[in-house]
């Protein structure tokens, strides 16, 4: 039996053993070198003792980027946004205790978006478990069903054959990666010694990984054959017999609505494609590439508006029993009915609620759902026929089997329509140089790079944007944490999404969420590619005006109201940001567009007020 010293260094080559100098460093050693054969490359780390021999083995390892943040929390979400880009897991290291626990909101966001992460977090021995002992929690299964694997890897031991190691590692990443992607967690206990100190006896039989010492892979690699009947995916289609099917439901469709939601980015091109030969409209939803700096007519940019009228959805719905008793709107020019029998949603979930809500009135005949992951995504319980497939795949398959259609009345009233609503919200602007939360979202989206980054937060930011961000300005590559849809950890999440896309990005934030997510403001200080921030400060929960829960004087402002005086100045400071706070939208304009071309990050800070705010959002829509 071949026996390997761990201090031993191998002429030539590169090898995990080179610096380690007893068995916990060979074990954190044999998990970083696999992990970087299988792909890895970015590996966040927050400090601790219980992690050292993790952290050590992914700090000397030059083939890796590392990032060192001091919270828990914001490091998981950084790693979140990095790999929702890359779309390859980035590993993320913690010690024991409740800092394994700080990384639980983005592993639920992560696991809604089915984004892939590697979490190693150290933890106590076996013997200390249960016994009181400092730092110690049950870390085993902590993330319940939010991860796709678990492991509690045991104590590292002579005893134990590094095989199964890397054979741990490696379905490890393999769940991580097969579809759905999601995030695996791999428990590390360690004994002392933490440090890299030599100890007497460090010997690892090296019997079993011999050919795995003498190249660069893995030491399992997976082929993943899907023998499914209904996908060609040798092919990357349809059978013909399937995609007959679904040509001949989609024929039987009188009147069809396309819904975009979220999509791969070299995806678009194909959806319209399909959409000129079917002669249907488009509701593009933010996050889907379509709605903000493209201009084909096919798509309807305000649906969102659309549906929020009061008379309009009603006849759309064309049911008499149904229809509002109120005038039409003057910008439809008419009193035409029309009935969306047939729904064809390609990619992720949609955020408006008005969209949903419209779906349950309309009914459709057929709803036909594509998406790249067998999970469903049906909130109304409407959906006729679901398809496991990429939006390009469908679309290639589907469009030289469909007849090309005559455009209908109904595709030019709207188009009509959506002309109206952004000469109408134009025109609301030039009147008023008053720079608020409507203001800021549109002049972002008419000054923003092409092709650079933008970070939509939830709550009023994403509803803005999607409701009044101009669609002729540049076509941008759009992120947010819309999983589950909170608003912690979004400056951490946009922090991991420039440095994954690698481009400038410009982050849409309200006040609550950037001081849920202040300690993240250090991630901006050092990233490779500039950030600008742009804080709507309205002094609270701006969107809990728009609830019916506003009505309540008594319990409102004190419990959803969230009233606070901070502002972001101090904060810019005290992380080294510059800082800017316009007071109309000239200045907006000037400070945003000098932000874009600076080398640093920079917060811009919107002052409003929620009362105000309130009003503006209501005047305007009452004139579209």
């Amino acid at each position: 039996m071949q026996i390997l010293d761990s201090r031993l260094k191998h002429s030539g080559m590169t090898h995990c053993f080179m610096n380690t100098i007893n068995i916990n460093y060979c074990w954190g050693s044999l998990i970083v070198e696999e992990l970087i054969r299988l792909g890895a490359d970015y590996f966040c780390i927050a400090p601790g003792s219980r992690s050292s021999p993790l952290t050590v083995s992914a700090g000397q390892n030059k083939r890796l980027r590392t990032l060192v943040h001091f919270d828990e929390r914001g490091l998981a979400f950084h790693a979140l946004g990095y790999a929702s880009v890359v779309q390859q897991p980035a590993v993320l290291i913690c010690t024991s205790g409740t800092a394994a626990a700080n990384l639980f909101p983005a592993i639920i966001e992560a696991s809604k978006k089915k984004v892939p992460l590697i979490v190693l977090t150290a933890d106590r021995p076996p013997e200390l478990r249960q016994t009181g002992s400092v730092q110690t929690i049950d870390q085993a299964g902590l993330f319940g069903r939010y991860v796709k694997f678990f492991v509690d890897l045991p104590c590292p031991d002579l005893n134990i054959k590094p095989e199964f190691v890397l054979t741990t590692i490696d379905q490890a990443w393999y769940q991580a990666m097969r579809n759905p992607c999601g995030v695996v967690h791999i428990n590390c206990m360690f004994r002392e010694p933490l440090v890299p100190v030599e100890t007497q006896h460090c010997c690892v039989s090296t019997d079993g990984i011999k050919h795995w010492l003498k190249n660069n892979k893995p030491y399992t690699q997976y082929i993943q054959c899907r023998d499914e009947a209904w996908f060609d995916y040798a092919h990357h289609r349809l059978p013909r017999l399937y995609a007959q099917e679904i040509v001949g439901r989609i024929s039987r469709i009188k009147n069809g609505l396309i819904v975009i939601g979220k999509i791969a980015q070299n995806e678009t091109k194909g959806v319209l494609a399909l959409a000129e030969k079917l002669k249907w409209p488009i509701f593009p939803d933010l996050t889907s590439g379509l709605r903000l700096g493209c201009q084909h007519p096919q798509v309807i940019h305000y649906f969102d508006q659309i549906l929020n009228s009061l008379s309009f959805p009603n006849a759309l719905i064309g049911n008499p029993e149904l229809a509002n008793p109120g005038p039409p709107i003057k910008t439809f020019g008419g009193d035409r009915s029309f009935h969306f029998d047939g729904v064809l949603h390609l990619g992720g979930r949609i955020t408006s609620k008005r969209y949903y809500e419209f779906v349950e009135k309309i009914k459709p005949r057929e709803y036909i759902t594509v998406l790249n992951h067998p999970l469903r995504n049906d909130p109304t319980h409407q959906v006729s026929l679901r398809v496991e497939s990429s939006a390009d795949n469908f679309c290639r398959t589907i469009i030289p089997l469909i007849k090309s259609r005559v455009e209908k009345a109904d595709l030019r009233s709207l188009q009509k329509l959506n002309k109206n609503i952004d000469k109408a919200i134009e025109n609301s602007f030039k009147k008023d140089d008053r720079l608020n939360e409507i203001a800021a979202a549109r002049l972002v989206s008419q000054w923003i790079p092409k092709g650079s980054g933008l970070f939509v937060a939830n709550s009023m930011p994403i509803r803005d944007m999607d409701f009044y961000g101009d669609f002729k300005g540049h076509a941008v590559i759009v992120g947010g944490n819309r999983g589950a849809s909170g608003i912690d950890g979004t400056i951490a999440s946009a922090s991991g999404f420039a440095q994954g896309l690698g481009k400038p990005l410009t982050i849409m934030i309200g006040d609550l969420a950037a001081l849920h997510d202040l300690n993240s403001l250090a991630l901006l200080k050092n990233l490779s590619v500039p950030v600008v921030m742009v804080v709507l400060n309205n002094g609270g929960g701006g969107i809990f005006s728009f609830l019916p829960i506003a009505q309540y004087k008594d319990v409102f402002e004190k419990y959803f109201g969230t009233p606070h005086s901070y502002t972001f100045a101090n904060a810019a400071a005290m992380f080294e940001l510059q800082f800017a706070q316009p007071m109309n939208t000239k200045d907006f304009s000037k400070v945003y567009r000098r932000a874009l071309k600076s080398k640093t990050s920079t917060i811009i800070e919107v002052m409003t007020g929620r009362e105000e705010n309130l009003k503006i959002h209501k005047l305007l829509q009452d004139n579209l």
